[in-house]
């Protein structure tokens, strides 16, 4: 029967860099820390990646904090989600992190007496703080539409995305305007049959360097909305889609003119109100994620927009919580940044509250 100070919800980025951080600030792990991952091995949710995404496609990969991963270990020929994990893994081993796993995280609540219940499917632990670093790769977004159920074919979301290998010969409709999106087009448009883009808006696109001014405005634009308690926003929405050169090799073929949104989904394809059809096989929704919070409904955190407003990392609603990999800190290098700022506020909210004597972990195996 132990309690810990501190438990880190996720092994991503975001969780490995908190749990870095706490390791640094003087928590052990298992006493001061315990880090629980739902995910089967480390890697996060790199290990879910499809195979054709190698390393050198991944775009903005950055080192986790006091482990440089080198191109010895990096062959940008590999697939990212067989380099990213391994790198994962040594991380874990070096700082002797003890990751719990795999742990389903179901619930947290508040204790009543200053401290937080986190229930889990490997038993219950008791926190006085908490870094969730949940991500978004369990919550895919499936848009609805008219017809939606009578569609003969297949349709699948980004997160079961096989490979291009899967489509040759078919008809595809790919829907969405974000990176993973024109990725699965590029690839598709090889093999595919047929291939139709379709996009809510229309994309915009962005050529010549992104330095530090806008990444920092980007980041503002979504700093603002989690601060008013909304839902962040996907990264492409505040800084456009870099145009490669794959990119504009495919803008020549034709394969970047996209199509505005279907309004009903029939048997055979979909179609719009025009009376434009498109017939298909295959409807890939590239439609984005959305974050993995439900656990902390129990602790009323969301605002009436629909988010949890969030200061930095700390909720507004309850400073114990930190949400690192959530709105600006969704990047790799924003979660390393956010995992240190979080420890720093944890370690000042502990250090002014008294451990509870009483607080315990039940840990059923």
């Amino acid at each position: 029967m132990n309690n810990v100070d501190v438990v880190v919800v996720g092994a991503g980025q975001a969780g490995l860099s908190g749990a870095y951080h706490l390791r640094r600030a003087g928590y052990e792990p298992g006493a001061g820390f315990v880090v629980l991952d739902h995910s089967p091995a480390p890697g996060g949710a790199w290990q879910f990646r499809w195979p054709s995404l190698t390393y050198g496609t991944v775009h903005g990969m950055y080192d986790l904090p006091g482990m440089r991963l080198t191109s010895d270990d990096a062959d940008p020929e590999r697939p990212s989600s067989e380099v990213i994990p391994a790198y994962f893994a040594r991380y874990e081993r070096a700082f002797d992190l003890r990751v719990v796993r795999p742990v389903h995280v179901t619930a947290v609540r508040d204790t009543g007496d200053g401290g937080l219940r986190v229930e889990t499917s490997a038993g219950t632990w008791s926190a006085r703080a908490l870094i969730n670093a949940t991500g978004t790769w369990d919550r895919p977004f499936w848009p609805r539409y008219p017809g939606q159920e009578t569609f003969r074919g297949r349709q699948l979301h980004t997160a079961q995305y096989p490979g291009p290998e899967a489509f040759a010969g078919q008809r595809v409709i790919v829907v969405g305007g974000g990176t993973s999106g024109v990725q699965h087009l590029l690839e598709i448009a090889e093999v595919a049959a047929s291939i139709t883009w379709v996009t809510r808006r229309p994309p915009v696109f962005r050529s010549g360097p992104f330095g530090e001014d806008q990444g920092r405005a980007a980041v503002s634009l979504v700093e603002e909305r989690v601060r008013r308690g909304l839902p962040p926003q996907s990264v492409v929405s505040v800084t456009g889609l870099p145009m490669t050169e794959a990119m504009e090799r495919a803008r020549e073929r034709g394969v970047l003119d996209r199509l505005p949104m279907f309004d009903r989904i029939t048997p055979d394809g979909v179609s719009w109100a025009d009376g434009r059809t498109v017939a298909a096989d295959v409807i890939l929704w590239a439609t984005g994620f959305r974050a993995a919070i439900d656990h902390l409904a129990p602790l009323r955190l969301r605002e009436p927009g629909g988010g949890i407003a969030v200061d930095g990392t700390r909720a507004v609603r309850d400073p114990r919580v930190h949400l690192v990999g959530y709105g600006p800190s969704a990047s790799t290098i924003g979660a390393n940044r956010a995992g240190r700022a979080a420890v720093q506020e944890i370690r000042a909210l502990l250090d002014a509250v008294p451990a509870r004597a009483t607080a315990t972990t039940v840990v059923t195996q």
